[in-house]
């Protein structure tokens, strides 16, 4: 067999063997047997290991799994261990337009974030800081607190047959294009409140997307790449973000000279950066609808209009036909080492030119037959990894709350006290802010982004593919007390300026990047093993998308009563002249997340088999 490698080709360039998975050289030469066309399977002593088995539909069936032990044993220990590219990993079209779609989201939620409290602010310029503060907190948490009421039943709905992924993630992006026009024209606290409240109610996505993921990428040894794109989109996000919502927000009185005549700017100051975050959401709609599979099992069939359009427009500007042959993988009980293929030249089940007739359906089977009920899914390794999900999830949404709260809050000033007649005493009792402009805050965020993206790309597949899932995600939970309990600290860092200017200066910039590359690294390497986590203990795959429902709504609970609360704390902490408070708090909380990640194991998405399942596999033996 050729050893041609087709890592650099695009999917419709391959040859039809190009999605046999072979892992590398080294495994097709060293420890895997050989193929005779037309014969089988056999290894170097010429014993037979694989039958191939064909239909008369055109269908090739081969068959790893009567052997699979023997070709694990042969295999080199150094392989399990290999570090995956990007360029490895299959279907690399659909995982760029969920890419496109989860990017839009992040882009509208740390945009406003820089200047949320100026927007409060210019609701009411009366409000003192620590209500502003906590309406902030409000605003903040309404958003996952419509999520927490909806999100499990979004996964149930794109579990069922009538609607599937797809649907779900369309409805999600069209819901949130709404709620940030709004938003964006919302001249009060209670009008962008209620906006806030129908993006969060229409918007399942984080979970359906993590459903989808998993579908589209099915091998154990691709997870670390493969659910590293959520959480990296969310860094692209913070850094675009921030920046968009700083230059953007209150054009008029940000750029007088220019702008200042601008009746309209002048009358939505806010409404510029989330138009733009609409434009964003538009196009991620559009793609979807296009270019977007559906990936639930038994919908694979069903005709899809915007499939159908995409490929005519695709067509139009590349001259190819790409329906052509679909290559359905066969999976094995173990899927990630699965090498069963069907290989059917069939008309697609999306394609405009006919309706796919029986003799001409795909033969794939499904992984399931039977549905697992919802009272079976609570097994103890989903009980301890939901708890750990919800305290990672408090205090990092908590803390993305708080930071720019923190870095928006003015500066203590000891000629004009708040409160009156406080006087600081280190180490605990002191209050204020950095008084960074939104300018400023967006910067801020934005190297948080970039420290976040950058260890994603580079660091945080080399050492999980080392210390594996677990292993790396409980050992970067012991980052988070400590990057905490220093946050509050940074109000009593030297400045050039004196009070009560916004803080200034290399010491301060310095002091920040080093307290977000603690926090940062933390994150980085736990959101990822967090979603492997719940990803792979799923008890059945009939229930991966309620898993993943579930899995959002502790997350959107944990990220409502969090910033609610903590928002309401960090007020107090202003006005009774303890700033640090609240993150101290916070630091217990993660040293609780830390004990509860103990109790945590890596499942294999199938630890529950139900009666079909076995039959299934049989059947294909």
């Amino acid at each position: 067999m050729s050893e041609r490698k087709y890592d650099g080709i695009d999917d419709q360039d391959r040859g039809p063997l190009s999605d046999f998975g072979f892992d590398s050289d080294e495994e097709s030469t060293s420890g895997a047997p050989a193929l005779e066309p037309g014969l089988g399977v056999r290894d170097e002593s010429g014993q037979d290991t694989t039958r191939l088995v064909a239909s008369r539909g055109g269908t090739l069936n081969i068959d790893t799994s009567t052997r699979i032990s023997d070709y694990e044993r042969g295999r080199k220990p150094s392989d399990s261990k290999k570090v995956v590219a990007w360029r490895d990993l299959p279907k690399k079209k659909q995982l760029v337009v969920i890419t496109l779609a989860r990017l839009s989201e992040p882009l509208v939620q740390t945009s406003l974030q820089s200047y949320m409290f100026y927007q409060l602010q210019w609701f009411d310029p009366s409000l003192p800081d620590s209500t502003i503060s906590s309406q902030a907190g409000i605003l903040h948490a309404s958003f996952t607190a419509a999520q927490f009421f909806t999100a499990m039943m979004w996964g149930r709905v794109a579990d069922s047959t009538l609607s599937g992924r797809k649907t779900v993630v369309l409805i999600g992006l069209l819901g949130t294009l709404i709620s940030c026009v709004g938003y964006g024209f919302s001249t009060s606290f209670y009008q962008a409140l209620c906006f806030r409240l129908i993006g969060g109610v229409t918007n399942g996505n984080v979970g359906v997307m993590r459903t989808m993921i998993s579908e589209i990428v099915r091998e154990k040894k691709y997870q670390s790449r493969a659910f590293l794109i959520l959480p990296m989109t969310f860094n692209i996000g913070v850094i675009i973000g921030p920046v968009l919502g700083g230059i953007l927000s209150d054009p008029a009185g940000s750029y007088p000279d220019t702008f200042g005549n601008v009746d309209f700017l002048r009358k939505f100051p806010y409404a510029t950066p989330n138009l733009v975050s609409a434009g964003f959401l538009f196009i991620a709609l559009v793609m979807c609808w296009l270019f977007l599979e559906e990936t639930h099992d038994a919908l694979q069939e069903r005709r899809d209009f915007g499939i159908a359009l995409g490929r005519k427009i695709s067509e139009l500007f590349t001259g190819r036909n790409t329906s052509s042959i679909r290559y359905t993988p066969l999976h094995s009980r173990d899927s990630s080492i699965s090498t069963n293929l069907e290989m059917s030249p069939v008309t697609p089940r999306d394609s405009s030119e006919d309706v796919p007739t029986p003799s001409k359906r795909l033969t794939s089977k499904r992984r399931y037959t039977t549905r697992l009920p919802f009272s079976r899914i609570f097994t103890p390794n989903v009980t301890f990894t939901l708890i750990a999900h919800f305290f990672l999830a408090f205090h990092v949404g908590t803390f993305n709350s708080l930071w720019f709260i923190f870095l928006s809050t003015p500066v203590f000033n000891p000629k004009d006290p708040d409160p009156p007649g406080f006087t600081p005493q280190l180490p605990f009792r002191f209050t204020g802010g950095l008084g960074l402009p939104a300018s400023s805050v967006g910067l801020a965020m934005a190297i948080m982004g970039v420290i976040g993206i950058s260890m994603q790309l580079f660091l945080y597949p080399y050492l999980s593919s080392r210390l594996g899932t677990v292993r790396s995600w409980r050992m970067c939970l012991f980052l988070f007390p400590v990057a905490y309990t220093l946050v509050p600290f940074l109000s009593v860092v030297p400045s050039t300026t004196a009070p009560p200017s916004q803080k200034t200066g290399v010491l301060i910039w310095a002091a920040i990047a080093g307290l977000l590359f603690i926090q940062v690294t933390g994150r980085t390497f736990a959101l990822p093993g967090q979603t492997i986590l719940v990803n792979n203990c799923t008890p059945h795959p009939s229930v991966l998308g309620t898993v993943h429902g579930l899995g959002q709504s502790v997350s959107s609970f944990a990220r409502t009563i969090g910033p609610v609360l903590c928002g309401w704390l960090y007020g107090l902490g202003l006005s009774h002249g303890v700033v640090g408070g609240v993150f101290w708090g916070l630091a217990g909380l993660a040293v609780c997340g830390l004990g509860a990640s103990f109790w945590v194991r890596e499942g294999n998405g199938h630890e529950i088999w139900l009666e079909g399942d076995e039959d299934e596999e049989d059947g294909d033996r």
